[in-house]
C-alpha cells in the first residue's frame, strides 16, 4: 500500500462557548424590543452553552443547519453553530426551545413527547413573525428582516397569495405582533399534531385542507412542517397523553395576550431559578 499505512483521524469535536463568547449579529435592530432582552438575558443567566463546529474555511453553515434539524434534543447540548457568530433572531428562537424543554420535561433524561415538541417549536417559530412585526417601520437595515421577509413572500406566492394580500398581512402584523403570534402559533401547532396524526398523503392533504382559511395558511410552509413532523416521529414518546402541554396550549389560548402569559409563567420563573442558582 502505497505511502504506508494511514495515521489515526485527529477527532471531531464540537467547541463550547457561551453567548457572551459569541458575535451577535443584528442586535442594533432588536434594541427597542424588550422580549428580546429577557430572551437573551435568560440564556445569559442559565450559562447556555452552544457547539461550534471545528474550524473550517469557510465555516460550514449548511452542515450547522443539518446537525440542528435532526439532531437537535434539549438533553444532548445547545444548538450547532458553523461559527462563533449568531444572529439575534437565532438567539431569540434558541431561548424559547431553552423555555420549553425546561416546562415540558418529564423525566431527567426522558424524550419529550410528541406534543411537547411540537409546542416548543410552534412558539419558537411563530415569534420570528412577532419579530417582523415589531421591527417593520422601526428597523429598516435589520438583516433578519432582508432575509425573513422574501423568504415569507415566496412561501406566502406559492400558496397563492398575490403580492397585495401579503403586504396586507404585514401591516397586520406590525399593527399588532402580539396578536400575530398568538394566531400562527395555534395554526402551526395545530397543523403540525394533525400532520403527526396522518396515516397517509391523503389523511394528511384533508388535514392540511382544514387550515385553508386561517388567515395565516400562507405561510404555513414558510416552516420546516415535514421535518417537524419526522422529528417527532422519530425522536418523541407517543403513545400517552401530554398533560403539560395541554394545559400550556389551552392557557395560551385563553390569554389576552400570550405572550404576556409566557413572560410570567416561563421567562420570569427562570430568571429567578437562576439568581438562586448563583
Amino acid at each position: 500500500m502505497r505511502g504506508g499505512s494511514p495515521g489515526p483521524r485527529p477527532a471531531v469535536r464540537f467547541e463550547r462557548r457561551l453567548l457572551d463568547e459569541l458575535s451577535i449579529g443584528d442586535e442594533r435592530s432588536f434594541r427597542h424590543v424588550a422580549l428580546y432582552a429577557d430572551l437573551k438575558g435568560l440564556l445569559r443567566a442559565s450559562a447556555y452553552r452552544f457547539r461550534l463546529l471545528p474550524r473550517s474555511s469557510p465555516p460550514r453553515a449548511d452542515r450547522a443547519l443539518l446537525l440542528n434539524l435532526t439532531f437537535w434534543h434539549p438533553a444532548s447540548g445547545g444548538d450547532v453553530l458553523g461559527d462563533d457568530r449568531i444572529e439575534a433572531d437565532v438567539v431569540a428562537h434558541v431561548a424559547w426551545h431553552h423555555l420549553a424543554a425546561r416546562a415540558l420535561a418529564g423525566r431527567a433524561g426522558a424524550p419529550l413527547l410528541v406534543d411537547a415538541l411540537l409546542l416548543g417549536e410552534s412558539i419558537a417559530s411563530a415569534f420570528d413573525l412577532y419579530l417582523v412585526g415589531r421591527l417593520l417601520g422601526h428597523a429598516p437595515r435589520s438583516t433578519f428582516l432582508a432575509t425573513q421577509v422574501p423568504a415569507m413572500a415566496a412561501a406566502a406566492a406559492a400558496a397563492g397569495l398575490p403580492a397585495p394580500g401579503f403586504a396586507r398581512l404585514l401591516d397586520a402584523a406590525a399593527a399588532d405582533p402580539e396578536r400575530a403570534f398568538a394566531d400562527l402559533r395555534e395554526l402551526l401547532y395545530d397543523a403540525a399534531r394533525a400532520l403527526v396524526a396522518a396515516a397517509d398523503a391523503e389523511k394528511a392533504l384533508r388535514a392540511l385542507a382544514r387550515f385553508d382559511r386561517h388567515r395565516f395558511s400562507s405561510l404555513l410552509h414558510h416552516y420546516e412542517l415535514s421535518n417537524w413532523v419526522l422529528y417527532a416521529r422519530a425522536y418523541g414518546s407517543a403513545g400517552e397523553r401530554d398533560a403539560r402541554a395541554s394545559e400550556v396550549d389551552a392557557a395560551l389560548r385563553a390569554a389576552a395576550v400570550p405572550l404576556d402569559w409566557l413572560t410570567a409563567n416561563w421567562i420570569a420563573p427562570n430568571r429567578k431559578r437562576t439568581r438562586v442558582a448563583r
